[in-house]
């Protein structure tokens, strides 16, 4: 059949880092019972699944197995690709092995992008954090794809103008927003600034970003189709391949001589996960219905290969020039205040994000004092050397860690002052790892999430003690004290801190 479109659907796999800040082992979560913790529930209903989508007959017997990882454009959390590559080798190997096929595939384009390393806010990050994140996310997937990723998921599609100019200068091809994000557009240098809106953005076609700092540099985007993702993530689309054939086919493309590119933007554990067995819809689709119907199915950067954009594009400020998100009309402020997202019944109040995050940001820049000033003794560039970190995270090995030191520092080090160095390094990645974004997304501050990034802190804080004598822990508690949770448990979040992380996690 004559292929009137190209399809894109992407999941973005992700799940909150959920290692003991100390041991580096997750530990029993009740709440993900009968299974031991989060993770492996999900492992099992969806990111495995996913490798091994069954096709049954009328019987219910299976007649094939697909991978759809060969057919989805996806990006994996960091932490969680380490779980799997560590923990379920096997389904590991089918992820990566659905990339290199895809790139066959794809005329070299992989299926698989990066993401931002840590999952957190990107507007809401100073800049030598975005740098670090970028740099990072970019060198883990290299490290499992054996590849340079075209593209990179903003966690919650998270932007600013500063963002995208840290992913250009990183020289990242796309990314990937929601219709929302765009502020005005026009043919690429010429023609009047069109307004933006749901009714007028055309997501059929790609997007280019200019440079503001550097004019002759860009990034391409690409916002997926906002009402097919919905349907996708939040009706019963998705429970049939038939059905989603169907909707497919109504999705509005504005008229024109090209080509309309079709694209969703998902959780990937949408599929398994949220809708049990879901994968198998998308594995018949992918494999017995796309190769008879008007439809190609494509990666990002073979489409954009192909079909260049024509057109330029401004994203919105947001409010406070804080950037926007997929997951938050108020911009970002599901992530630093009460906005209203994620309120309910039970807790009402969201009033404790504000300080919650004013505290880590004052611990934040308390930490860097330390790291700054006793990283300068031994480093050539203190940030050089963190953002060169994520070789040593990655692989232990003593050569890489020679190589390392071998670039970064300033004298042959000796044994101690390398484990000195390795331990401010620690302390820089638990101060990044605690703004991890699901710590305010949900509604109260005593959840799983928000004890996960103040383990981070504490542990951050806790190295920062021991390397330079200095206790960083009772200002951060004062701080914290101005939080209140709604659980009437906690006298506020300095309470809730001593209960459920210094008491419980190896602290003294």
């Amino acid at each position: 059949m004559l292929k009137k479109y190209y399809l894109c659907i992407h999941g973005h796999f992700y799940q909150p880092p959920r290692e003991n800040a100390w041991t580096n082992e997750i530990e029993i979560q009740d709440s993900a019972a009968p299974f031991h913790d989060w993770n492996e529930r999900i492992f099992q209903e969806c990111y495995k699944p996913n490798t091994e989508a069954v096709i049954v007959d009328e019987h219910d017997k299976v007649i094939k197995r697909v991978n759809n990882y060969e057919y989805f454009n996806f990006d994996f959390g960091p932490a969680l690709l380490g779980w799997i590559k560590n923990k379920h080798p096997k389904t590991y190997s089918g992820i990566i092995s659905a990339d290199k096929k895809s790139c066959s595939l794809h005329n070299g384009h992989g299926n698989a992008i990066a993401m931002i390393y840590s999952h957190l806010i990107m507007p809401l990050a100073d800049r030598k954090d975005k740098i670090t994140q970028v740099k990072w996310g970019l060198e883990d997937f290299r490290f499992h794809f054996g590849r340079d990723s075209e593209g990179m998921w903003l966690p919650e599609t998270a932007c600013d103008f500063e963002t995208l100019e840290t992913l250009i200068e990183n020289n990242v091809k796309y990314t990937i927003l929601d219709p929302s994000q765009a502020d005005s557009f026009r043919k690429i240098k010429k023609g009047k600034w069109k307004s933006a809106s749901s009714e007028n953005l055309n997501t059929s076609v790609p997007y280019r970003y200019f440079s503001k700092i550097s004019k002759s540099k860009h990034i391409d985007i690409i916002f997926y189709n906002g009402p097919l993702s919905r349907n996708i993530a939040f009706d019963d689309h998705i429970y049939s391949s038939e059905k989603l054939l169907n909707r497919l086919r109504r999705v509005y493309v504005e008229p024109g001589d090209y080509i309309p590119l079709i694209c969703s933007a998902t959780d990937g554990e949408t599929f398994g996960h949220h809708k049990k067995y879901t994968e198998r819809t998308l594995s018949y689709l992918f494999s017995e219905l796309m190769p008879e119907s008007e439809f190609q199915v494509v990666n990002l950067g073979e489409y954009l290969e192909m079909h260049p954009p024509e057109h330029e594009v401004i994203i919105k400020k947001g409010p406070d020039n804080e950037g926007t998100s997929w997951s938050c009309s108020h911009g970002t402020g599901r992530w630093k205040s009460d906005c209203g997202c994620g309120r309910s019944e039970e807790h009402p109040s969201q009033q404790w994000r504000k300080p919650l995050r004013d505290s880590l940001n004052i611990l934040r820049d308390r930490l860097r004092i330390i790291f700054e000033k006793a990283g300068d003794k031994y480093f050539a560039d203190v940030y050089h050397a963190r953002n060169d970190y994520i070789h040593l995270i990655l692989n232990k090995d003593l050569d890489v860690e020679n190589d390392f030191f071998h670039l970064q520092s300033k004298y042959d080090l000796d044994e101690k002052e390398k484990k000195f160095c390795i331990q401010l390094l620690e302390m820089q990645k638990y101060s990044m790892l605690m703004f991890t974004s699901c710590g305010w997304f949900f509604s109260d501050i005593s959840g799983i999430e928000t004890i996960q990034i103040l383990e981070y802190a504490a542990r951050a804080i806790e190295i920062a003690n021991n390397i330079s004598g200095i206790d960083l822990n009772d200002e951060f508690m004062e701080n914290l004290s101005v939080a209140k949770s709604n659980n009437k448990k906690y006298l506020d979040c300095k309470d809730f801190y001593l209960k459920e992380v210094l008491s419980q996690k190896f602290l003294k």
